[in-house]
């Protein structure tokens, strides 16, 4: 067996050039599909990581031509950096790919405070995030034909190299920024996608386009995947969840792995958000996931004319009895999943003033179905619905992201939302308060954004 020796300096040449923001260079080099995602064995940079990152000056630099380039490690500008993302991303480039440092270009470009470039992140991962969406819901259309189901099986065995990105359905594999979709591209396969429904607010804005994210496979057919926003635990499921051993420790509820279901330090943001959506008593409120029952206490202090809780786990159902919640005046607990227990208030004809959501082991998907489809049917004309935000709190360019897309999707639906910013308790960024849990849900995110809608008008 014969040891060749690699002299494609492609993949180097276009780290350069996004490197120099050169994007003359990059023109002629990224014509191949992929080429925009190529990355450096050492740091793990991508072309956007480079472009972003050469806006850091180097303090040991020697002297420089007066204008910064990477050849003499100095700063180039933002201006020129915001001109090279831009066309990165016009040519495919993955908004959240991570690099070595476990950073993405937004993690960077939010670093070295440069506003400018992280604005261009964060609306190209709405643009992203928001097509994939959609593409997810034609999917899920089209999956009620069986013939179409088994051609499209046919289709995925004949694909080397291809994987469907991990979602409900097995939807369309690449898509321009008007939506067209196109043949898979042999070595490449979408980014998994955390949240599964579309919107029409997610096009392009400000004459922005959008472009399809695409991660490349080696030659073994291993895959170097960009992030998933952490829009849920990813180590449990709502099926497992609920057949889980809980238990109350002090100021956290864990589950049988340690997974934490909800802990104290959250108890300022459930009460400014009741403060916020129960503006005097004799209301009728509802909050769906007790958990701690922190925000159920929450609302009982505003003195409503009933509440109504909605709880799925049969332990947390022992724990409420324990406590007395069964028995509470005004207080009517619906024991099942939400998905089963809100159609039955329909038909009964029950409306809310306040409603709040904060579940567990669910995604963004399950939150805009519960708001799309029952919080506009169950919620009065003048009433408030608030949520417990936790979308892509893994780090703050997701949070970003998905803040800005559930707020499009509210407005689809008839809802106006009105953000407060709420300062994160400074023991969530240290490592005692994690201790013993196993998944860290809130991390380097700050501040907290605390949504509360109402319906236009």
């Amino acid at each position: 067996m014969s040891n060749e020796i690699d002299t494609d300096t492609t993949a180097d040449e276009i780290l350069l050039a996004a490197t120099n923001h050169d994007i003359d260079t990059l023109t002629k080099l990224l014509r191949e599909p992929g080429a925009a995602n190529v990355q450096d064995p050492d740091t793990g940079y991508a072309p956007l990581h480079a472009a972003v990152a050469s806006c850091e000056a180097d303090t040991e630099s020697s002297e420089t031509n007066g204008e910064g380039d990477a050849v003499h490690n100095t700063a180039l500008s933002e201006e020129s950096a915001v001109e090279t993302v831009k066309f990165l991303f016009e040519n495919g480039a993955i908004w959240n790919e991570l690099d070595a440092n476990d950073e993405t270009p937004g993690c960077i470009a939010k670093r070295l405070g440069l506003e400018k470039v992280y604005e261009e992140i964060v609306r190209a991962g709405v643009r992203a995030e928001m097509l994939f969406n959609r593409l997810d819901e034609y999917t899920a259309l089209g999956d009620d034909e069986d013939d179409e189901d088994e051609e499209s099986d046919e289709d995925d065995e004949q694909i080397d190299g291809f994987e469907p990105s991990p979602s409900t359905g097995n939807g369309p594999t690449v898509a321009t920024s008007n939506g067209v979709v196109h043949d898979p591209v042999e070595g490449f396969e979408p980014m998994p996608n955390p949240s599964k429904s579309p919107t029409s607010a997610g096009a392009p804005q400000n004459g922005d386009s959008s472009v399809p994210e695409l991660v490349q496979t080696n030659e073994n057919g291993h895959t170097t995947e960009p992030i998933e926003a952490n829009i849920r635990n990813p180590n449990v499921n709502s099926e497992d969840y609920l057949t889980s051993e809980l238990s109350y420790s002090g100021d956290r509820l864990l589950d049988s792995d340690k997974n934490a279901v909800m802990m104290d330090w959250e108890t300022e943001i459930m009460f400014k958000s009741v403060e916020r959506l129960v503006l005097k008593s004799g209301l009728r409120t509802m909050n769906v996931g007790f958990g701690m029952g922190i925000v159920d206490g929450a609302f009982l202090a505003k003195d409503p004319q009933m509440h109504h809780i909605i709880e799925a786990h049969p332990q947390v159902h022992q724990r409420m009895k324990e406590k007395g919640w069964y028995d509470k005046e005004n207080v009517h607990v619906h024991e099942g999943k939400w998905q089963d227990v809100l159609p039955k208030l329909l038909e009964q004809g029950v409306v809310l003033d306040a409603i709040y959501f904060d579940t567990y082991a669910e995604d963004y998907k399950d939150l805009k179905i519960f708001f799309q489809d029952y919080v506009i049917g169950l919620l009065d004309s003048d009433g408030l619905f608030g949520f417990y935000n936790g979308l892509g709190a893994d780090r703050q360019v997701c949070y970003d992201v998905y803040t800005r897309i559930v707020e499009m999707d509210l407005f689809n639906c008839g809802l106006d939302t009105e953000w407060l910013d709420i300062k994160v308790p400074e023991q969530v960024f240290t490592k005692e308060e994690w201790k013993d849990v196993r998944h860290k849900y809130w991390d380097n995110v700050n501040p907290y954004r605390l949504p509360t809608c109402k319906f236009l008008g």
